[in-house]
């Protein structure tokens, strides 16, 4: 099992451990529901260096980008971030990511820590036509995500960065905690603002340290994955083997809006008809009406008794003290306000189908 460097650290914090993406990986520290709200009010410090970095380089890495990913990679310019997922030929998701711009001919590409290997081995065989210079770099960088509120203004006394110029998934490169060209990006996973920076392995026990020093008068913790998790799924976002996957059509799972309209990708035709057409099934978020606590595999019913479909997240939301879910339904049932059953051991409770997010700030 792979640890990320700061593995001790966390230790010493005394954060529950768990193997997560072929890593251990913290958890919790002290508790999902108080790390969620630091975050949601506050500022809070995630370990994500189990994601896998690949830089993508020459005049042919816009080729082979606009081949592999769904989203318009023209649209980009230096500075820039963007959502993507990687269709395959079949109709599903190899992955989910993100992809940077760092200059005219040369990307950064994140993936998930689970995918690595796969994500490599695929975008490997599709360059086999366009040649563009790929790096694994997964092994050289750590990616701290400082997410909340309260980050950017507690993290402006580490950086020359104007870090309120910076737009929505827009990033920098510059001196940060006194380190030269760390990528510091206004991207992240939680719905409520924030940093990700990318530092390489050797500087980030400094710059964890140095985090923590410019946020102890902000309310700054340290947050386990358990916590990242509860924050997306307020947000209504996806997650890879959840959500998603090499099955799971994208354009039923609601990304539509990252699959560009020309056909010049992989399995364009078919995500293109879909997104013009639409699809029988469609992702839904829900919220409980009574208590109970939805779960990923509980079984979704119609009023009648009709069994229609299953959760792929659920929680107890923390921000809203309310059980909330996603999961798959017949198109019919998908309209807002549309009244369903969950099936929870024994019991049928009332939930009712609502617009996403769930956590509105």
């Amino acid at each position: 099992m792979l640890k990320t460097i700061l593995h001790d650290t966390h230790v010493s914090l005394g954060a529950k451990m768990i193997p997560f993406g072929g890593f251990l990986m913290p958890v919790q520290y002290e508790g999902v529901t108080k790390e969620h709200l630091t975050v949601r009010k506050n500022i809070g410090v995630f370990d994500v260096s189990h994601m896998g970095e690949f830089f993508v380089e020459g005049p042919n890495a816009i080729g082979l980008l606009q081949h592999i990913c769904s989203n318009d990679i023209t649209k980009l310019s230096p500075g820039k971030a963007q959502y993507n997922y990687l269709p395959n030929t079949k109709g599903g998701v190899v992955d989910d990511l993100i992809v940077y711009q760092l200059t005219e001919n040369r990307y950064l590409l994140v993936v998930n820590a689970s995918n690595i290997e796969k994500d490599w081995n695929w975008i490997n065989e599709q360059n086999k036509i366009y040649n563009a210079k790929l790096i694994n770099a997964s092994d050289e960088y750590s990616l701290l995500a400082v997410q909340g509120p309260k980050a950017i203004e507690a993290m402006q006394s580490l950086t020359t960065i104007e870090l309120n110029h910076l737009p929505f998934y827009a990033h920098q490169t510059g001196v940060f905690a006194g380190i030269s060209d760390i990528l510091v990006a206004t991207t992240g996973y939680t719905g409520s603002g924030g940093l990700e920076i990318y530092i390489p392995n050797a500087k980030v026990k400094e710059v964890w340290n140095a985090i923590f020093e410019a946020g102890k008068d902000f309310g700054i913790q340290p947050i386990g994955l358990a916590a990242r998790d509860t924050l997306r799924l307020e947000m209504g976002y996806c997650l890879y083997g959840n959500e998603i996957n090499e099955n799971q059509s994208p354009i039923e799972a609601g990304l539509g809006w990252i699959t560009r309209s020309e056909t010049k990708f992989i399995n364009a035709e078919t995500l293109g008809k879909q997104k013009r057409e639409g699809t029988d099934i469609s992702l839904v978020g829900f919220e409980l009406q009574e208590r109970g606590i939805p779960r990923t595999d509980h079984k979704l019913f119609d009023n009648s008794g009709n069994l229609i479909g299953r959760v792929t997240s659920g929680t107890q939301a923390p921000s809203l003290n309310i059980g909330i879910g996603l999961g798959y339904v017949p198109k019919k049932f998908s309209e807002v306000g549309s009244e369903i059953q969950l099936q929870v051991r024994n019991k049928m409770l009332s939930a009712k189908i609502i617009s996403l997010p769930f956590y509105k700030a």
